[in-house]
């Protein structure tokens, strides 16, 4: 039996059939990595890992170091102040440069970080840089005075010199030590699960208060007359080692923390699996159908017009986003993102607003002292012991903030964030009030505690709230926009804090001249408090009560 031409064709498959069984087959392995990857939906959220605890601890030493430098900030700033001579008036301007910075730069910082394609990962490059400004910041008002005496002979050049260095420090290392929470913040949302991100928050709030709490007695201590005080000549060359050292070693810590992927290589690899995945969309195959050559040739021809096609696509987008399209993605964000934002300005207003306020209303009120009074007099001296009893208030506050981080865990199956959220500004409100009203020196000690229920619940619930809105958006399979990610997200929580200091710095000093008494700072911030209970209680969204 001899055979033709046409029944041998007939026989054997067409190239055209080979290659698309080839194809085929190569297309259904690609889906079911992908599947088995994102759990079964080809292009649903990947959820990545259960990460051990040590290593929730270890990203959560960052929040303890950074505290730490707040609290030896806040005992020695206006020791050093006043130390190189700086005037009364330009007092205000140091506490206001640094938040109206931070209020119109951390948005900036944020979109940056959400596109930043470093090998080292999207957060730890901001991280690492903000961190090196704070110990930078942090030698400048600790240690300018020194060196600026050192280096210059005349005493008017000096004493100038001194002032502009102190003054560049504390702007500096309050800027980095603010802006640095949103990085942190959105580098833990990167790498964590849901629930490791709930677990990492609480203990982001409970090393914190820690942090605070040993700052605060670090600087209660006397340490101008130890041997590491007489070797490094005072006490602020001491306190600027040790939160030099506590502060690298936390930071440190942090970054070895989690590893974080780097958003290049996450993007080739994304973009190669989509274009493997779905080859179908770009007609190569099913148009042409006349052998491999010709096949081939055409597929890949549309496959690199449709590749340089995306990436002059992802190229404007990115220009986009990084310019014009940031302040349109801050104020166009979804409602219930603008409510969160709304409620967290008013906590910190009442929170800041009575924190900065405390010692001097402790010695003024509560102590019956008088600071414009001459340095050897029973009010002066009156006064001082309200302070440093202000100062053990404040430590209160931070190691009840750690305490009830971790009470938070346990409360929060019954209660829900809308009721850690409502307790918190509830329970502070009602202490302030108190405070106000019945300036006792034991009672207020013990309400002291309750600053601490504010604190922690101002670094824990919002985020989680943030945390929750973007899960719910992945679930959805509703992507966020190109111009709004989880550092821009972040970053615009964290701007509400520099926008309460704003508010605080230029309207308290006016609200206490009007008044002629501090008192009227702790009642203001217990009107806001409770003021934000209620915003807290019907104008927020909660995702686990719309979801039932």
């Amino acid at each position: 039996m001899t055979l033709t031409e046409q029944d041998l064709g007939g026989l054997l498959p067409q190239p055209s059939e080979l290659g698309m069984a080839s194809m085929e087959s190569s297309i259904e392995k690609e889906e079911t990595m992908l599947q088995s990857v994102a759990g079964g939906d080809t292009f649903g959220p990947v959820e990545p890992p259960k990460k051990p605890t040590g290593r929730l601890v270890m990203h959560s030493m960052a929040m303890f170091g950074r505290e730490f430098c707040y609290a030896v900030e806040a005992a020695f700033v206006t020791p050093v102040l006043l130390s190189v001579g700086l005037p009364r008036s330009l007092y205000s301007l140091v506490w206001l440069i640094s938040p109206i910075l931070g209020f119109v730069l951390q948005p900036v910082v944020g979109s940056a970080s959400d596109h930043c394609t470093s090998t080292w990962g999207k957060r730890r490059p901001y991280i690492l840089a903000l961190g090196i400004m704070m110990l930078v910041g942090m030698a400048l008002y600790l240690n300018g005075d020194t060196v600026v005496s050192a280096l210059i002979a005349d005493r008017g050049t000096r004493r100038t010199w001194a002032i502009v260095v102190t003054m560049l420090g504390v702007v500096l290392f309050d800027f980095a030590a603010d802006f640095i929470d949103g990085p942190i913040k959105a580098y833990l949302f990167d790498v964590c699960s849901h629930q490791d991100k709930e677990k990492g928050l609480h203990y982001h709030a409970l090393l914190t208060g820690l942090g605070g709490a040993l700052g605060y007695l670090t600087g209660a201590i006397d340490w101008g007359h130890t041997v590491l005080g007489k070797y490094l000549g005072s006490e602020f060359q001491v306190m600027f080692f040790y939160a030099a050292l506590v502060f690298l070693i936390c930071l440190t810590v942090h970054l070895c923390s989690i590893p974080e992927a780097s958003l290049a290589i996450v993007s080739v690899e994304s973009k190669h699996l989509l274009k493997v995945a779905k080859p179908y969309q770009y007609g190569s195959i099913g148009a042409v159908k006349d052998g491999y050559f010709k096949k081939s040739y055409t597929e890949i021809q549309t496959l690199s017009q449709q590749e340089n096609l995306s990436e002059k696509q992802e190229a404007q987008v990115e220009k986009q986003v990084t310019i014009k399209a940031l302040l349109k993605a801050l104020l166009s964000m979804p409602s219930h993102y603008r409510c969160l934002c709304m409620s967290h300005l008013m906590g910190w207003t009442a929170f800041l607003s009575n924190m900065l306020f405390f010692t001097d209303f402790m010695g003024q009120i509560v102590f019956d002292g008088d600071p414009y009074a001459p340095h050897n007099s029973t009010a002066y001296l009156t006064y001082e012991r309200g302070v440093e009893m202000g100062c053990w208030g404040m430590c209160i506050n931070a190691i009840s903030s750690s305490l009830y981080s971790y009470l938070q865990k346990a409360l929060l199956p019954y209660i829900g964030l809308k009721g850690l959220y409502f307790i918190g500004y509830l329970l502070f409100g009602l202490g302030t009030g108190f405070i106000g009203l019945f300036p006792k020196i034991y009672s207020t000690l013990a309400l002291c505690s309750l600053f601490g229920v504010m604190s922690s619940t101002l670094y824990t619930v919002p985020f989680n709230l943030i945390a929750e809105y973007h899960r719910e958006e992945e679930n959805q399979s509703e992507a966020l926009e190109g111009s709004r990610g989880k550092g821009i997200d972040c970053a615009a929580l964290t701007c509400m804090v520099q926008l309460a200091q704003i508010i605080v710095g230029v309207g308290l000093g006016f609200l206490v001249s009007a008044a002629g008494s501090v008192v009227v700072v702790v009642i203001f911030a217990s009107a806001i408090a409770l003021f934000g209970c209620c915003f807290v209680a019907f104008f927020v969204r909660y995702v686990e009560e719309s979801n039932k």
